[in-house]
């Protein structure tokens, strides 16, 4: 998905909330550490610190998510909005296996 935000920028950018700046950058920005995220928890060395970022991102994309909910599009079906209601509590778990993800890396690394 970290790739997507470069190769296909344009629903990632529709999906901001209009009260953060630069939209693009922001995608942009988050699709590079959602990669290295990714890449991240694949190398025991860096397991935890990816962790502890993916922690970070899924956090600090949320609101885009809920803006995607309250604002789908007007060409979105329903089945696109039923998705992108369960979602929303799908971060739940993500956030759980992220922190579980950092704290094995934390073991690792001792």
């Amino acid at each position: 998905m970290g790739m997507l935000h470069w190769l296909a920028p344009n629903p990632f950018v529709e999906a901001m909330p209009s009260y953060l700046p630069d939209h693009l950058a922001l995608v942009l920005i988050s699709g590079v550490f959602e990669a290295a995220g990714g890449v991240g928890i694949l190398i025991p060395r860096l397991r935890g610190l990816a962790g502890w970022g993916l922690i970070a991102l899924f956090v600090a994309v949320y609101p885009a998510n809920i803006n995607m909910v309250l604002h789908p599009g007007v060409h979105a079906s329903l089945l696109l909005r039923v998705v992108l209601w369960c979602r929303l509590p799908l971060q739940i778990p993500l956030i759980y296996w992220a922190w579980r993800v950092a704290a094995s890396g934390r073991r690792e690394t001792h």
